[in-house]
């Protein structure tokens, strides 16, 4: 297949200097490696993009039009030009190293699953915080409140991050339950819909904007953990144990040992 076979070209990606869609770069890149001339349309704000999606009913971006044909996006375009659409530039590394690290805190002060999820969930806000327009626009391509409520997305970081510190400190259980139950409910819902319903292939936003941890399992797990260890505080606040979920800071060994040295 070549240029003179086909009628316009137009490919339409989003490209900014935030965000270079590496799947667009891809499309681009195949397109050149056949020789195709083709019009490159760089959507420039997530504004723009959205509008671009809005007028053709479509979910993802790069999109390719062959003529008036929407082929769609890179992998329909490989499949047409009958090439291996590359894989997933995808790495698990981000995810691994916070909840090793939150494991690892959770051991050392003897904090257990509630310490565990504290730690994680403070890690991961604090990722979402370092660029919170990267994790937005990232963010808005699957979570289903998002797409209705745009500020949400600025909104997700911070909630996150007075979950684990409730978490952690045992303040205001209640709220935290209740926090915890409908973000951990809506993310996942949102992600069972992006991955096996709509079957995007996204990079979740868990750990930062710019990361490239797949959207999957990992993220659907989280939410699922959230949900129940929501509810879970919930129970306890209402029927009166909130103080049996509420965790105190352990004692460094160190100063035990001396303690009982000294008597």
């Amino acid at each position: 297949m070549n240029s003179a076979t086909l009628e316009k070209v137009r490919v339409y990606r989003m490209s900014t200097p935030e965000h270079e869609c590496p799947w667009g770069l891809k499309a681009v890149n195949l397109l050149r490696e056949k020789g195709i001339e083709f019009e490159d349309h760089k959507l420039k704000s997530q504004e723009e993009t959205e509008a671009f999606k809005a007028k053709y009913k479509v979910q993802t971006t790069p999109q390719i039009f062959f003529g008036e044909e929407r082929i769609g996006g890179y992998t329909d375009l490989a499949e047409k030009l009958d090439v291996e659409a590359e894989g997933a530039e995808y790495s698990y590394t981000p995810v691994i190293a916070i909840f090793s690290t939150a494991g690892l805190m959770a051991l050392a002060t003897t904090m257990g699953l509630t310490g565990f999820m504290g730690f994680s969930l403070s890690l991961l806000a604090s990722l979402k915080l370092m660029d919170i327009e990267s994790f937005a626009e990232s963010f808005t391509k699957y979570d289903l409140i998002t797409k209705r409520i745009k500020p949400y997305a600025k909104i997700y970081p911070f909630a996150e991050l007075a979950i684990g510190l409730g978490f952690l400190s045992g303040i205001a259980p209640l709220a935290t339950g209740i926090t915890s139950l409908f973000i951990g409910i809506s993310g996942g819902i949102s992600v069972f819909k992006a991955v096996y319903i709509d079957k995007l292939a996204l990079n979740c936003a868990c750990v930062g904007g710019n990361s490239k941890a797949p959207l999957g399992i990992v993220s659907f797990t989280e939410n699922a953990i959230m949900t129940i260890m929501g509810a879970a505080l919930i129970f306890s606040a209402t029927t009166g144990e909130a103080e049996s979920v509420k965790i105190k800071e352990a004692e460094p060994n160190a100063i035990v040992q001396l303690q009982d040295a000294s008597r």
